[in-house]
């Protein structure tokens, strides 16, 4: 294998190949990205059993063949090499990278024992890149992070038609986007069940690449099975989780509201993150409504205390909610508008936050409910 390729087209396609490697994987070879040449087109390729990334770039080739390296190590050199051309040659037990002055040398391991990547599975449509990654950043944040529930670590997908429904809930607060796509088959109905981490890096390497992502999703994907993504060059494949158990979050959205507030977002996550500084990790932030606005407090009697007030259009009878501080400002960062509502049932009820116009419109397709911590005054 002897090729010659632009210095950033390989450290982009190596650097997202090896971010979805794993750190500790269960044999070496795992930790390996796969550079295959042929026809003029180099694929750089990982897998580690349960992910699989794949981008092909173009290149100037003098010899197919592959090569089995280090990612990590790989993505480290390919990231600090000149701005100049890079000749790469397998030689030996080893692969030779040049670059300018710059020479390395790296040891190979056994292209053999690398297990073959999974083909994707059939395509199920397609989607706006752009709206689909700014889909996947709202709902995500909202994912488990405890791997001893693994169900609460996924984003379910949920297919009807022409209508695509993300969700995600740890349990203490659930995000849900609606929107449009392009389903191949215009009466589909499928559920999957996508490890949230996964969707999210895709997401933010497919979005910026402009044009559409395809979705490609397994038959049965609702428990065991695949789903795909592919833009431009490249292709990612992902085990699904098992989702046949998933609870009817969509209850959880309360069907009427006692009280609203509109408030900028901006302001309130600036507000939040001052007050907060003086409340414990499992300390709650308060938010005091009231036909003068809002008041945002932290802190017990007898220890740091702070308060800030803050504009706030607000309709229903004063209230005091209290909610961990982290939790909402991840909703209201999310919201994609200057202007959020909330609304409240009552201060022992979820609240649910959805972005709204200037004149404090509900703007359809995302909503956050959060728990409220209870709270004694």
């Amino acid at each position: 294998m002897k090729f010659r390729v632009e210095r950033d087209a390989l450290a982009d396609a190596v650097a997202w190949t090896a971010k979805s490697l794993p750190s500790r994987p269960s044999v070496p070879v795992l930790a390996g990205v796969m550079l295959r040449v042929a026809d003029g087109t180099l694929q750089v390729s990982g897998f580690d059993y349960e992910v699989s990334s794949q981008v092909t770039v173009d290149v100037h080739g003098d010899a197919d063949g592959a090569a089995l390296v280090s990612g990590r190590l790989l993505a480290e050199i390919t990231k600090a090499l000149p701005a100049k051309p890079v000749d790469i040659a397998a030689v030996g037990a080893h692969l030779e990278l040049v670059c300018g002055s710059a020479r390395f040398t790296l040891p190979t391991m056994p292209v053999e024992d690398y297990p073959t990547l999974p083909e994707m599975p059939e395509s199920a449509g397609t989607i706006d890149a752009a709206a689909f990654a700014a889909a996947v950043a709202q709902v995500a944040v909202a994912a488990g992070r405890d791997e001893t529930l693994p169900m609460m670590t996924g984003v379910r997908l949920e297919m009807n038609g022409g209508n695509l429904v993300m969700l995600a809930t740890d349990r203490y607060r659930l995000a849900m986007r609606e929107l449009p796509w392009q389903p191949d088959d215009a009466e589909i109905s499928m559920n999957a069940l996508v490890p949230a981490r996964t969707l999210n890096d895709t997401a933010k390497t497919l979005g910026p690449l402009g044009g559409e992502v395809t979705l490609a999703l397994a038959h049965g994907g609702a428990g065991e099975g695949m789903i795909g993504f592919a833009g431009g060059t490249r292709r990612t494949t992902s085990r699904l989780l098992d989702g046949a158990n998933y609870p009817p979050v969509r209850s959880l959205f309360p069907a009427n509201s006692n009280a609203e507030a509109r408030v900028p977002v901006a302001a309130l996550i600036e507000v939040v993150k001052r007050v907060a500084l003086v409340a414990e990790r499992t300390t709650p932030v308060l938010l005091s409504f009231s036909s003068d606005g809002l008041v945002v407090e932290a802190g017990g009697t007898e220890e740091a205390r702070a308060s800030e007030a803050m504009d706030a259009t607000f309709t229903g009878e004063a209230m005091t909610i209290g909610f961990n501080p982290q939790y909402l400002i991840d909703g209201l960062q999310n919201l994609g508008s200057a202007t959020a509502l909330l609304s409240f049932v009552d201060a022992f009820k979820p609240a649910v936050i959805s972005p709204a116009t200037e004149d404090g419109e509900v703007v359809p397709g995302y909503r956050y409910l959060i728990m409220p911590i209870r709270v004694t005054r």
